[in-house]
């Protein structure tokens, strides 16, 4: 039985990333022994792709590419203006991911992180109907470059438009496919090795931590169950292991992070690699 690629991403150690970040963290990354880093896109600018594509290959190391989703970034019940510039936004992170040579960008592309309003049946029918229009150009953009775009769904705590498999499925357009994090699953599915094989096909990213967003392994989810499915259904991405830093002021506030999850940052990191390594 073959392992899974092992990924981490920079959020573990800092935020926003930059340059001088990378330079420091991949050959730290890849001297651990893992095969993949993970490359969130904050604003466009904070790190240079070509640049990082070369401090990449120079280690060994293959990229994930993750957009992020701030307030003002929106693809659903938003002016039109807000629209065009979270679609340019996308974009962007799709010709960043063609750069480090990303398969995908992952990330909650709908709507702004903590963004919640209560929908009856109907309105979610054409919130959904919304962001099929809206994410459908950005979807044959990244196609035609070779790029998956992969859609989480993010637990009602950070978003009311799609938290689960099943609502991601319903939402997104033809050309879309999921991200899954086992944090919200966690949280929000009934069956997490369930709703990957409803996923069957469509799971194009993983993300992995503990239930605490702490390190995987150290915590009662089943992974044994959830790797399983995985299997089952051909995934054959990596596993990414995103947590955060509680030292950032910013990232500590958005992710709801007010206390240390393990001993050190390399520690939630090389534990969590020790751990999905026995998977």
């Amino acid at each position: 039985m073959s392992g899974f690629r092992v990924g981490v991403n920079t959020w573990v150690w800092t935020s926003p990333l930059t340059d001088g970040d990378l330079a420091r963290l991949v050959p730290r990354v890849a001297g651990w022994g893992f095969d993949v880093i993970e490359l969130p896109i904050e604003q466009p600018g904070d790190w240079d792709p070509h640049r990082a594509a070369g401090l990449l290959a120079r280690h060994g190391l293959a990229a994930s590419v993750v957009l992020v989703m701030p307030p003002g970034r929106e693809l659903v019940a938003a002016p039109d203006g807000t629209v065009k510039e979270t679609q340019d936004y996308l974009r962007h992170c799709v010709d960043a991911a063609v750069a480090v040579g990303s398969p995908v960008i992952g990330g909650p592309a709908y709507a702004s992180v903590g963004r919640t309003w209560r929908m009856s049946a109907e309105e979610r029918r054409a919130a959904y109907a919304e962001l099929r229009r809206n994410l459908r150009p950005v979807a044959e953009y990244a196609a035609e470059r070779g790029v998956r775009i992969a859609v989480e769904p993010l637990n009602r705590y950070e978003t009311s438009l799609i938290n689960t498999v099943e609502q991601a499925l319903d939402a997104l357009p033809e050309g879309c496919d999921l991200a899954l994090d086992v944090y919200h699953l966690n949280i929000e599915e009934k069956d997490p090795a369930q709703a990957v094989r409803a996923a069957a096909g469509r799971v194009a990213h993983v993300q992995v931590c503990g239930t605490d967003r702490g390190t995987p392994g150290e915590d009662r989810f089943d992974w044994p169950g959830f790797t399983a499915a995985l299997r089952e259904t051909g995934y054959a991405g990596p596993l990414v292991i995103e947590s955060f830093t509680a030292h950032n002021q910013s990232i500590a506030t958005a992710a709801s992070i007010w206390r240390p999850l393990a001993p050190t940052q390399d520690d939630l990191a090389t534990r969590g690699l020790a751990f999905l390594r026995t998977l």
